[in-house]
């Protein structure tokens, strides 16, 4: 398993069709208490994202629009901020998958939103560092098939057939590898210094993929270094700069997150958890757990299930 297919999977990073969108003339959407990524698709037509700070960004059919969890927001038909004092149909954005319709008149512009949301127990995220708005034009190189997807989901969304819950699920989830390919395909500086920041350097490439192929080796920067034929100073300048952090840091950040999702779900004896993810004895497994995640093994399992009760309660 490659390290993002690795990172998205443990992190639970899922995504859930939040609305599908007929709009007409005269509208506008305001977008500011949500969980996750909010990503807008435009299938036809044409609209305008309004940023809190007052940015637009035309988005035509074919684009994609990426934003970090809870940025405020709007949608609307017009290009300035003149639809607050004109006639406008103002609502509050579904969660829920339902159709709105929108403005007034004949439709002239369907889109959908998704949102990406992640259980948040661990700290290694694929996208927890993207930039405040990720604009993917579509026919856009980079990111193959994306147009394909985002319109076969549209047709899914439009006309459910057999097993459509099934598809649309597989759909979304291809829509954020794409989208996280077509940031990675425009080899600017965005992605350095975050977690994908290792894509573009075959050293540091290199390095996470060996500590996520074996987390209980007992990885440090020399025995890193020397697996890699470099030199120590090498290692660590260059995962410095392509993420922003040392390399013996992200050994402990990627075995903690391994063993609290372990603690979580699985009943394994602490002693297990603690040599698969490289500890040869509980004490020095405990004591970093406890300055990583604040409380023993012990106490974050019971925490965690307890919570995990307590949310499925009301279901």
């Amino acid at each position: 398993m490659d390290p993002v297919t690795e990172v998205l999977r443990l992190s639970g990073m899922k995504g859930s069709v939040g609305a599908r969108v007929e709009a007409g003339s005269h509208w506008v959407a305001e977008l500011a208490d949500y969980r996750g990524i909010a990503t807008h698709a435009v299938l036809g037509g044409s609209a305008w994202l309004v940023m809190g700070d007052g940015r637009h960004v035309e988005l035509v059919a074919g684009d994609v629009v990426m934003l970090p969890p809870g940025a405020p927001h709007g949608l609307t038909d017009a290009s300035d901020d003149g639809a607050s004092t004109r006639e406008a149909t103002s609502v509050c954005w579904p969660s829920d998958g339902r159709t709105v319709r929108l403005g007034s008149g004949p439709s002239r512009t369907r889109l959908f939103t998704i949102y990406y949301d992640c259980n948040h127990l661990t700290r290694t995220q694929v996208l927890d560092e993207m930039p405040d708005v990720f604009h993917f034009q579509g026919g856009e190189s980079g990111a193959a098939y994306l147009d394909d997807i985002v319109r076969l989901l549209g047709r899914e969304l439009a006309r459910p057939q057999l097993a459509t819950g099934a598809v649309i699920e597989s759909l979304v989830d291809l829509i954020l590898i794409q989208l996280v390919r077509g940031w990675l395909s425009r080899q600017t500086a965005e992605q350095r210094g975050t977690w994908l920041g290792w894509v573009d350097d075959p050293v540091v490439r290199e390095a996470v993929e060996r500590i996520h192929a074996d987390p209980a080796t007992d990885w440090t920067t020399t025995t890193l270094a020397e697996a890699l034929h470099v030199s120590r100073a090498t290692l660590a300048r260059r995962f410095q700069t392509a993420m922003n952090r040392s390399p013996a840091s992200y050994v402990t950040q990627w075995r903690m997150d391994l063993a609290a999702v372990s603690l979580r779900d699985t009943r394994d004896p602490v002693e297990s958890v603690a040599a698969r993810v490289g500890y040869r004895s509980v004490p020095s497994f405990t004591r970093a757990f406890v300055r990583d995640r604040g409380m023993t093994p012990g106490a974050f399992r019971l925490a965690h299930r307890d919570a995990g009760r307590a949310g499925s309660g009301g279901n």
